[in-house]
């Protein structure tokens, strides 16, 4: 085997050196550069893909803010609606219930005035038919009917009496 001849070891060695530092000079001056940019673009990407995604991060945590915001100033306005609305039903409510209670009052004393009006007349009728009655009992046990006027002359002085 011609490699392993001691003559021959001298010019292997040189084409191995000399390959040796072709192999360097061509891995320093073309591919290491190439992987070197590759390298450095890829971290300009990423640094650019971390800067952008701390960007929306702000902004989502801005947008949540403005939303929790949004969402207290709404819940305010229903707040401030619902008690609004409840001051105005309950002052409706309350004229409305002092509208029935006018109306019950004024139809109690209507009732009252009816009430003393049929009270009157009953009583004023009591008078004529005791009248009646004691003339017809008059006329029963005496047997004489006394006049209408001096009947009712005499029950008129009597409920007077008691009255």
């Amino acid at each position: 085997m011609p490699q392993l001849e001691i003559g021959d070891y001298a010019p292997q060695l040189a084409w191995l050196i000399l390959t040796f530092l072709v192999l360097v000079v061509l891995m320093g001056k073309v591919a290491l550069p190439r992987v070197a940019r590759v390298l450095e673009e890829r971290e300009r990407h990423v640094s650019g893909d971390l800067e952008q995604a701390e960007r929306l991060k702000r902004e989502a945590e801005s947008a949540q803010a403005a939303y929790q915001k949004a969402l207290a100033e709404a819940r305010e306005q229903a707040q401030s609606l619902i008690a609004e609305t409840k001051e105005r039903l309950d002052a409706a409510a309350a004229r409305h219930k002092q509208a029935i209670v006018r109306d019950l009052a004024a139809k109690a004393d209507a009732a009252a005035r009816r009430i003393a009006e049929a009270r009157a007349q009953a009583l004023g009728n009591v008078g004529e038919v005791a009248a009646a009655v004691a003339r017809a009992a008059t006329a029963k046990l005496i047997g004489l009917e006394p006049e209408a006027r001096a009947a009712e002359a005499a029950v008129k002085a009597e409920l007077s009496r008691k009255g």
